[in-house]
């Protein structure tokens, strides 16, 4: 399988669009709710990483998933890649049932031993109160996009995507400023544009794809489901601690001030622009060697590698120097405080520099998660969390660019 940079790219393309999808959910809160207040943007930080902890466990999930897919769909087993997909679609269901209903009951007890501000705790309860009805549709969309982007189908990503944006982007303005829902308004906007996306991506695989080529059929399997588990454990696991620093990191600004808080939250925001080109393109990797090696030709792993981390460069680099020369126009469109606009900048330029390293660290991690190694993904970032855990719990008066720099090299 010798895959030109145009075929990359156009399978890559709409996987990019579905996560810019899922990043601009957050990135349209921060903006919105930056015009709101402090409290309400820093609050909006710390529950969005702590929601996104609890999805990066069914995101996890689908990338083992994703990579069962399309080992089947490169031995041309196709039957075989609907029967994984649902046995995927149903543990995904019963995770988002369960975890719905552990943010409820179990969240407010551990954030309060954290954040020391009883209006930012509030306002992240809030939050999570109406962004938790989220995962009820993005797990079962995660579910669709493995087996979409397992099958190299991902033209309806992108649809899937612009219905995503076209309903939270109107309604966290109404819900927001209109119906003066304040920090609540963005977490039901967000959850509905995932409920959209997801009615979305269902009717295409209903209408579009050819049921019976695929095997799809709701019959559960238990036998493949355990061996879906096992590959897919460790992509879960590796996923949960690749963000859970973060969470952290958030939690220990938030005892510095509310306006670092706001400073981080800005730029973490920014930065999750280039999480997506990252993301997409390590997505993407891990679907062609997977299929790559499903139909015998695993020598290509990497030549599939260069050619995606030299379209990845091609495409970020332009971005991190516009960014790098825009970067007051950017900061201010989250806020018009001045301090803030000045205090964003040094963490700002980190996180840009930061994508010449993360790429080829996405890329290649998702290549060997290709394999069906996802053991050896998850061993990795072990190492990366002791610098911010010992930063918690030793450190939290430094300053926030350099705690920024930490928190960001462990991505």
């Amino acid at each position: 399988m010798n895959y030109t940079y145009k075929q990359i790219w156009l399978i890559n393309f709409p996987v990019m669009m579905s996560i810019l999808m899922e990043q601009l959910i957050n990135i349209t809160d921060a903006v919105f709710l930056g015009h709101v207040g402090e409290i309400e943007l820093g609050a909006s930080a710390i529950a969005g990483i702590y929601y996104l902890a609890i999805y990066m466990l069914g995101f996890g999930f689908s990338i083992g998933l994703q990579v069962m897919v399309a080992r089947r769909n490169g031995e041309q087993d196709y039957k075989e890649t609907g029967k994984t997909f649902f046995q995927g679609l149903f543990f995904l269901l019963g995770l988002a049932i369960f975890l719905y209903l552990l943010i409820h009951t179990v969240s407010p007890f551990i954030l309060k031993k954290l954040i020391v501000s009883s209006d930012i705790y509030r306002a992240v309860i809030l939050y999570l109160d109406w962004r938790s009805f989220g995962l009820l549709f993005s797990f079962p969309f995660l579910a669709i996009r493995s087996f979409l982007v397992g099958i190299t189908h991902t033209k309806a990503l992108s649809w899937a995507a612009a219905i995503a944006v076209l309903i939270n982007i109107p309604l966290n303005f109404y819900l927001i400023f209109t119906r003066e829902l304040g920090i609540s308004g963005a977490a039901i906007a967000s959850s509905l544009a995932e409920m959209g996306s997801f009615m979305m991506l269902s009717f295409y695989m209903w209408i579009r794809l050819d049921k019976e080529k695929y095997g799809l059929r709701p019959v559960y399997n238990g036998n493949l489901l355990i061996k879906v588990l096992k590959l897919s454990t460790w992509s879960m696991l590796h996923a949960l601690i690749s963000v859970a620093p973060w969470f952290l990191f958030f939690v220990s600004i938030e005892h510095l001030g509310k306006i670092e808080l706001a400073i981080s939250n800005i730029t973490r925001s920014v930065s999750a622009i280039f999480f997506v080109i990252a993301n997409s393109f390590a997505l993407t990797t891990g679907s062609l060697v997977s299929n790559a090696i499903g139909a015998g030709e695993g020598k290509t792993l990497f030549s599939i590698c260069s050619k995606i981390l030299k379209l990845g460069y091609t495409i970020g680099f332009p971005l991190v120097a516009i960014a790098l020369l825009c970067n007051r126009w950017i900061i201010g469109f989250y806020t018009s405080n001045e301090l803030l606009i000045q205090l964003a900048f040094a963490p700002f330029v980190v996180m840009l520099l930061n994508y010449t390293f993360a790429l080829p660290g996405y890329v290649y991690l998702n290549a060997v998660g290709g394999t069906g190694k996802t053991q050896m993904t998850f061993l990795f970032h072990p190492l990366y969390l002791q610098p911010i855990i010992t930063q918690y719990f030793i450190d939290n008066k430094s300053e926030i660019w350099l705690l920024f720099l930490i928190a960001h090299s462990k991505r």
